[in-house]
Parts: C-alpha cells; sequence; structure tokens
C-alpha cells in the first residue's frame, strides 16, 4: 500500500505580512503545494506604540483562521503557527500569539531570535545540491535581521540577531516618496551602528533570503555584489513608490520598504565579504522540515 505523502502547513507571522506555507517532503528539502500572503504591517504598530494594536490583532486572527482553514482543506496533518519578530518587540506579544492560537486552532509560538535565524539557515541550506563548506544566511525582515554561518554537516556554528529590518528602518527615516540623499545617508548611518559588533566568520557562500533579496535578484540578477546594491540604493532613493512597485514587480508596501532593506543588505555584503545569492527557502521551509522530522519519529 502506498502511504500519501506527509504535508503540513505554516502560518509565518512577520512584520510585514502572514504568510502561509503548505508543503510536503522533498529529499532533504520541501516541495510547496501552496502559498498565501496577508499584507498586515504589524511591525508598524510595534515600532510606534510598541505593541500590537486592537485593530492589527483582530486582522491579523482573521487572517490566521483563514489560512489555517486553508492548510487543513488542503490535507495538512500538521499546522502551526510561528511568530518573529512582532511577537518578541511588541509588549503584548504572548496576549497576541494566544489569540491567534485560539482562533486558528492550531499550535502558536513565538520563535525566538536564535531560532528564527537556525530556522532560516537551515530551510535556506537544505535546497542546496552541492554546498560548500561554509554557508551564510542573511535574513532581513521587516522588524529584524538574523545572520547565521554554518555547515550542512555541523549546523548553524555562529549566529546573530539585530532588532533592525526594512519596516523598522523605513519608519525611522525613510518613510518619505522619494527620500533623497540626505535621507540615505543618516540610514546607511543607522544601519552601520547597529551592525558595529557584527564580526561574522568569512564563508564560502552567502544566501539572502526574504522578500526583498527576492525582489532584487529577479530585477538585478543573481548574486547581488556591491556594485549592483550601490546601483539599487540610488535608483530606488530617487523613484517613487509606485515607480519601484512597477521596476521591481513588487505590492505597494514592498515598494515601501525596498530600499531600507536593500541598504540593510547592501552592510551584510560588505561584512561577508562575497555576493548574495538568492535563496529558495527560509523560516517556513526550516519549520516545515522540522516538522516533517517530527512525523516521522512519531510514526517510529
Amino acid at each position: 500500500m502506498t502511504m500519501d505523502p506527509v504535508r503540513v502547513g505554516i502560518i509565518d507571522v512577520g512584520a510585514n505580512t502572514l504568510r502561509l506555507l503548505v508543503a510536503t517532503p522533498d529529499g532533504r528539502s520541501v516541495l510547496k503545494v501552496e502559498e498565501d500572503r496577508r499584507q498586515l504591517g504589524l511591525g508598524e504598530d510595534v515600532e510606534q506604540y510598541g505593541y500590537v494594536s486592537a485593530m492589527k490583532v483582530a486582522l491579523a486572527v482573521e487572517a490566521a483562521r483563514d489560512q489555517a482553514r486553508r492548510a487543513r482543506k488542503l490535507g495538512c496533518s500538521r499546522v502551526e503557527i510561528a511568530i518573529t519578530s512582532p511577537g518578541r518587540q511588541s509588549a503584548n506579544g504572548e496576549d497576541f500569539a494566544s489569540a491567534l492560537g485560539r482562533a486558528a486552532a492550531v499550535p502558536a509560538r513565538i520563535l525566538s531570535a536564535d531560532e528564527e535565524a537556525s530556522l532560516a539557515w537551515e530551510g535556506a541550506v537544505s535546497a542546496l545540491e552541492r554546498p560548500p563548506k561554509t554557508i551564510a544566511v542573511c535574513d532581513v525582515g521587516g522588524g529584524s535581521t538574523q545572520i547565521v554561518v554554518g555547515s550542512r554537516s555541523g549546523g548553524p556554528a555562529w549566529s546573530k540577531s539585530i532588532d533592525l529590518g526594512s519596516l523598522r528602518l523605513t519608519q525611522r527615516i525613510l518613510d518619505t516618496e522619494q527620500p533623497g540623499a540626505d535621507a540615505v545617508a543618516r540610514a546607511c548611518e543607522e544601519v552601520a551602528r547597529a551592525f558595529d559588533p557584527v564580526t561574522p566568520p568569512l564563508p564560502r557562500l552567502v544566501l539572502g533570503t526574504g522578500g526583498t533579496a527576492r525582489a532584487l535578484c529577479r530585477v538585478l540578477g543573481n548574486p547581488l555584489d556591491n556594485r549592483k546594491l550601490e546601483d539599487a540604493i540610488e535608483l530606488l532613493a530617487g523613484s517613487s513608490h509606485a515607480r519601484i512597485g512597477k521596476e521591481f514587480r513588487v505590492d505597494k508596501a514592498r515598494s515601501r520598504t525596498l530600499l531600507a532593506g536593500t541598504i540593510i543588505f547592501r552592510e551584510l555584503q560588505g561584512r561577508l565579504g562575497l555576493p548574495l545569492a538568492q535563496a529558495s527557502g527560509g523560516v517556513r521551509e526550516g519549520l516545515a522540515l522540522e516538522l516533517f522530522r517530527e512525523s516521522v519519529l512519531a510514526l517510529a
């Protein structure tokens, strides 16, 4: 008798979006069955008020309920909610997680910075066919940035999380239609200060994960070197959000934060000393792999 492949659903609650991934195992990696995204901007509340507002909680609860229902209809044996920076940085993070879990009737947990970094690394590295000895994974989110260096044989060996992401940097300095050179200079100084204590070991390969990396690589080519990132910063700083959305094929919310994400990636590229290649996986894929392993152990 042939067993149906295991399917799991991951609802990733980030500073910018709620993203659903429905996946099944595919060797060392995962096969995406379906994805869904809801743009909520939870990190805007956290940056402005220090907590997620009641209105945004209600919107997130509705979205998580819908995504969990969709995952079950697609045959997922397990569905879980993982909350990243909005849970860690918000004063009502625990209550927010509880509300999401109750509404969706699935487990909901706030990922620590180390957990998020490790899962992003595993989700990115698992898709590599011939990985080099050491790999760095850079996960630039809306509310925070994770950097992890390790090897496939040994796993993550070094990691650092910085409480600065594309949405937070945008709100602090770049939240205008065309920020210009002065605002870009201030943003670069803010990023340099935030990353000043970060001295990662030098890897053989650097992978970038998240929406900023996808958009930049799609338009500028893969990988992203210093010249491409510098040119992108100059272009984005002088462009309207509408033009950014059209040229980089991103939605309105991403067009607003793309410049900030690019500045952060430029800083990471300089510190790691290699161009950034786009990763095909990240936190959601890493969580899916974790659930696959737990399912195998449960059947053993």
